[in-house]
């Protein structure tokens, strides 16, 4: 299967960044990807107001992103927020196109490095697995890629690859830790993972997490196969997922888990 990942930097107008998302999934599209990835917060980036932005399932963005992903015959995976209905948002992951139409919401809210973001974003509780293309995907977001059970059981579910959208927070150590993460999760499931993140923005106010780019496709083996420096871009890889099943033969740790 052909991927792209799609390392976009959001503004704070839904409407531009479904230009934005046009242009970048029309790109991937002429390159023959079957799966194009945005990052999380494609809708809107954190900092923005994100309760005002929020939409329903059914609203323009939604709305907009489904007909990008019709008319360029693609599935479109890219992050978005709903209203959760106590005052906060969904952080969700939208998966669209091609017969598919799924949402996940983020189970881990970033509770981490001095953010908060369960004062703002409720915390979902289901993993999701979608398939395209006779491929099997599971879903992740951001700080769940610090969560190896969730990608295990979404391997368990019959995920052979996992697209981890992000918009990981700037800091000392942060990359290195962005890398070794990804690579682990890919490890520890023994699935291909597309880790697709937001670029970098260069020098912002605040502490919201507006990402740092280096997205990367990385194989069941936890080997780097592909990736992007911290400028917008668009990464196209063909991943071959009986890959994932021969590194699950050699090493079966899905299988031989005692715990």
């Amino acid at each position: 299967m052909r991927v792209a990942l799609c390392q976009i930097s959001s503004t704070d107008r839904p409407e531009e960044n479904l230009a934005i998302a046009e242009t970048a999934v029309a790109e991937a599209a002429a390159s023959g990807a079957e799966l194009v990835v945005l990052p999380e917060a494609a809708m809107v980036h954190f900092g923005a107001d994100l309760a005002g932005a929020a939409q329903p399932l059914d609203g323009p963005w939604a709305t907009g992103l489904r007909g990008i992903a019709a008319r360029h015959g693609v599935t479109v995976l890219a992050g978005t927020f709903a209203p959760a209905g106590d005052g906060r948002v969904r952080n969700l992951l939208l998966a669209i196109g091609d017969g598919v139409e799924a949402a996940y919401q983020k189970i881990h809210v970033f509770d981490a490095f001095g953010h908060r973001e369960s004062d703002s974003v409720a915390p979902g509780a289901e993993p999701v697995v979608i398939e395209v293309g006779g491929v099997r995907v599971g879903l992740a977001v951001c700080y769940d890629v610090r969560f190896p059970e969730l990608f295990r059981r979404l391997a368990l579910a019959g995920a052979q690859v996992i697209a981890v959208c992000a918009s990981w927070g700037a800091g000392p150590g942060k990359r290195e830790q962005w890398d070794l993460l990804t690579r682990a999760r890919a490890l520890d499931s023994t699935s291909w993972v597309l880790a697709c993140g937001q670029a970098d923005p260069g020098p912002v106010e605040g502490t919201a997490p507006r990402g740092i780019g280096h997205s990367a496709v990385i194989g069941p083996d936890g080997t780097r196969r592909a990736g992007l420096d911290g400028a917008p871009g668009i990464l196209v890889a063909d991943i071959d997922v009986a890959e994932a099943a021969a590194v699950r033969e050699a090493v079966p740790v899905l299988r031989n888990a005692r715990l």
